[in-house]
């Protein structure tokens, strides 16, 4: 299933089910009004949350409408814990905030791209197939750096379960390439692997992790140059184009005359 959580107020959102295609959603009221809440009782939310979301994908919600990325917060807006384990293993651990995949950014920053895994209750020391078997939701996300300083972790505005990325999922291992487009000009594909059950179980290595912490497995960083003034539209895809989590779009105002 494909999740969102939509701008109503408030600091979390209104949690949406997402048809498989992206043009259909409907709010998930009278299960759940917020990701948290779904992480939080998985074993017994999730399964209506999935009835919901075949219902849609078969046209038979009377009160679906058409879904709008543009209104979308980040999937989970605030999370228990954001931490990045790169590829020799290291962990930068940040704060658990997640700016909306439409936000614009403040200053020119360097950007640092990251595969973003969701986790349930997590024991310490579980191995990476424990991990998977804890792995709830995955998106992906930015962080935006200045220097050594963190502006915001930008995140796309969907949420899927494994099982929604078909053949970009294999043997607990996300497969797939980034597209890009700076100030409209298509940039040169970049094909990204990770295996987000090593990551969590990284994480877990000392400390139990907990319903709603957040891993992420580092991508690599964006080859770009932003300059005030310039867009930014990146998408995570599968091999044969499809967006698996939706687009983050980047504006980086200009200055003022």
């Amino acid at each position: 299933m494909k999740l969102a959580s939509y701008a109503d107020g408030s600091r979390d959102g209104h949690l949406v089910v997402v048809s498989r295609d992206l043009t259909q959603a409907h709010y998930a009221t009278g299960i759940a009004t917020r990701l948290q809440q779904v992480l939080d009782d998985w074993g017994f939310i999730a399964p209506q949350l999935e009835d919901l979301a075949v219902q849609l994908n078969h046209g038979k919600l009377r009160h679906a409408f058409n879904f709008e990325p543009d209104k979308c917060l980040a999937p989970l807006p605030r999370a228990y814990g954001w931490a990045v384990v790169d590829v020799e293993g290291g962990v930068r651990r940040e704060a658990g905030s997640f700016s909306s995949p439409h936000q614009p950014l403040r200053a020119a920053a360097r950007g640092e791209l990251a595969l973003a895994a969701i986790v349930g209750d997590l024991s310490a020391a579980s191995d990476a197939s424990a991990a998977l078997d804890a792995l709830r939701l995955l998106t992906f996300a930015v962080d935006w750096r200045l220097d050594d300083e963190l502006l915001a972790t930008q995140a796309a505005p969907l949420a899927v379960t494994p099982d929604e990325l078909g053949d970009a999922w294999a043997a607990g291992r996300v497969q797939a390439r980034l597209h890009a487009l700076h100030n409209g000009a298509k940039q040169p594909p970049l094909d990204v692997s990770a295996m987000p059950g090593a990551a969590l179980a990284r994480l877990a290595r000392l400390r139990a992790l907990r319903a709603g912490q957040v891993a992420g497995v580092a991508l690599g960083t964006l080859g770009l140059s932003l300059a005030p003034g310039d867009s930014l539209h990146l998408d995570l895809k599968t091999a044969a184009g499809a967006s698996l989590f939706g687009a983050i779009d980047l504006e980086l105002p200009a200055p003022a005359p």
